[in-house]
């Protein structure tokens, strides 16, 4: 008895989607190698004796590539089930940026220059040749921003606040005659100095300034400090799941475990995983 065979809307998914699969790999390889070569096409495009002498050449090219984007995101909307989560997602998203760029400057001059964020799409390699512990790794730290994200906001907001008292005490006590005409431009100083960048445009004289300055710039040790403890503790904290990279087929979310036989999003049933 032949094996069933699969429908052409499962088949197209497991290529465009799954990176686990052998047509999937061959896929992935295929696009990183065409989104660089665009990508290329288009820095190469802004040199002016390139362009001079090409300029005709990469017009062309740069429409071919357009067409197999526009080509390839149609069929990630055809094969996946809700079409609307996927073109709101992040890849979706870039996606689509990917080939606006080139269909809006028919009407807009110089618009074709954003097609450099194609580059982002190369993200997709850590899905090639089953690259599992980056997307483990990247789940990893995806986990880790979330669980530090009010830690962090809350670390932040307390610099912002340190960073206007510095500036108002420091308008206070150089004022204009020293360069620091508004609190504003004060705050500016409080945040190159305490973020220890130290562009040395404005500068305090008295002394009392310079010592609140020597203040501001060992709180900035602190500062950068902070944040990365916060970080690192949550890393170690950050659960480490076993996930691949199969893909929803009704909400294209990843982070599906191997026995996993339902999409823990949406709940649709997910396609048998692949074999070894």
């Amino acid at each position: 008895m032949k094996p069933t065979r699969k429908p052409t809307r499962e088949r197209v998914h497991a290529i465009v989607f799954e990176a686990e699969t052998p047509a999937g790999k061959r896929f992935d390889i295929a696009l990183i190698v065409i989104i660089l070569l665009s990508v290329l096409a288009v820095f190469l495009d802004t040199v002016h004796d390139i362009h001079a002498r090409y300029g005709e050449a990469f017009y062309v090219i740069e429409w071919l590539f357009t067409v197999f984007f526009t080509v390839e995101y149609a069929a990630r909307l055809w094969c996946i089930e809700d079409r609307r989560r996927y073109a709101r997602s992040f890849y979706g998203v870039v996606d689509l940026l990917g080939i606006l760029p080139t269909y809006i400057s028919l009407l807009v001059s110089g618009a074709q220059y954003l097609l450099v964020i194609r580059v982002l799409r190369v993200l997709r390699v850590f899905r090639v040749l089953r690259l599992i512990r980056f997307v483990r790794e990247g789940a990893m730290l995806a986990e880790a921003m979330r669980r530090s994200r009010r830690k962090i906001t809350v670390f932040f907001l307390s610099v912002l606040t340190m960073v206007v008292v510095f500036g108002s005490l420091m308008y206070v006590i150089e004022g204009e005659e020293h360069g620091f005409r508004s609190i504003p431009e004060s705050i500016y100083w409080a945040i190159v100095t305490l973020t220890t960048v130290g562009y040395g445009d404005i500068a305090p004289e008295t002394p009392l300034g310079k010592a609140l300055a020597s203040l501001v710039m060992i709180l900035g040790y602190a500062v950068i400090a902070v944040p990365t403890g916060i970080f690192a503790v949550e890393m170690s904290n950050a659960e480490r799941a076993q996930l691949n990279t199969r893909t929803c087929p009704g909400c294209a979310v990843e982070g599906h475990t191997p026995a996993a036989a339902y999409c823990w999003r949406c709940g649709s049933a997910l396609n048998p995983a692949p074999e070894d």
